[in-house]
């Protein structure tokens, strides 16, 4: 966000940002398991790194000689969102992995869910649930329905591409799909993103792991 802050200011722009930071407990389940079935579903097995994704991105990366396949964990995906430049080199990959690792070995997976949560970019200067429930449908992220939920999900991979508002029917599509993985999750077994002891104190405060001692 601060990188997102900073290019704004330098094109003359208001560099306000739309964020309110909100504890898990207040984040709609739904929203949750759509998060966790469409941009990493093997979240709660893995440990911070999906190898089988993450073959399955570097051999398409190799056919086409450049790094633009996906395969990012929801923790790699945080860890590149907090420390690391968007530049796509072997460097940061090899940083992102090992930050991951560092992240999944001190934090819950409810944690790391939780900041990734505030933190992610749903749309031109909104960023974290709570900002994009209330920008997109008037309501708190608590209160989101499946469908809002995966509608919000469906906006992850890119905010641009997946403009609800530009793109309404492209980003309804994918939603639509989504939807689809949440039942399935949801029929297969209770969804574990939306598992949660609710005695677990959870400061609305976002304290991000320590950083890295170097950036690329």
């Amino acid at each position: 966000m601060e990188r997102r802050k900073a290019l704004l200011a330098r094109e003359g722009e208001s560099a306000r940002l739309e964020w309110v930071p909100i504890p898990l407990s207040r984040i709609s389940p739904h929203l949750r398991l759509a998060v966790v079935v469409a941009e990493d579903a093997r979240f709660y097995q893995h440990g911070g790194i999906d190898w089988e994704a993450a073959r399955a991105s570097l051999e398409k990366d190799l056919e086409k000689g450049s790094l633009r396949s996906g395969g990012s964990t929801i923790t790699q995906q945080l860890a590149k969102n907090l420390y690391l430049s968007p530049a796509r080199t072997p460097w940061r990959k090899l940083r992102e992995w090992a930050i991951a690792r560092r992240m999944e070995s001190s934090l819950s997976k409810d944690r790391i869910l939780e900041l990734y949560l505030n933190v992610v970019e749903f749309g031109r200067k909104t960023y974290g649930a709570e900002a994009a429930a209330r920008r997109y449908f008037g309501k708190p992220a608590s209160a989101l329905t499946p469908l809002e939920a995966a509608t919000l999900a469906a906006v992850i991979p890119s905010p641009r591409i997946y403009d609800p508002v530009r793109h309404a029917a492209r980003v309804a599509r994918r939603a639509q799909r989504i939807l689809r993985w949440m039942h399935v999750a949801e029929r297969a077994n209770p969804p574990a993103a939306a598992r949660r002891d609710e005695s677990e104190a959870v400061s609305p405060e976002l304290r991000t792991p320590a950083a890295p001692s170097s950036e690329d």
